[in-house]
């Protein structure tokens, strides 16, 4: 068994009235110096697959066709086998589909 981690943001440029609004949330608690936020998604899928290509091969799939827009969004994402062995990470930004 598997678990991939998928990170979904959006493209730098994209505006993202969430993350403004969490900006503001802090600094009305009174948190300073808050440059930017930037409000993104983290989906935890576990498989029964091993083999860490045909694991890269179904996340891309899977991000391309239904976790992430590739128009406004990258997503990148990290594997870890059961047994809790180094996680391999894979960024993509969604644009060569």
């Amino acid at each position: 068994m598997t678990k991939a981690r998928v990170f979904v943001t959006l493209k730098p440029g994209v505006l993202d009235p969430q993350g403004k609004a969490v900006a503001g949330g802090l600094e009305s608690l009174g948190y300073k110096g808050i440059a930017d936020v930037r409000v993104g998604k983290l989906i935890e899928i576990t498989l029964d697959e091993t083999d860490p290509e045909r694991l890269q091969e179904q996340i891309d799939d899977m991000c391309i066709r239904l976790l992430a827009n590739p128009v406004i969004e990258e997503y990148s994402f990290e594997l870890e086998s059961e047994a809790g062995a180094a996680a391999s990470v894979a960024d993509r930004s969604g644009e060569d589909s």
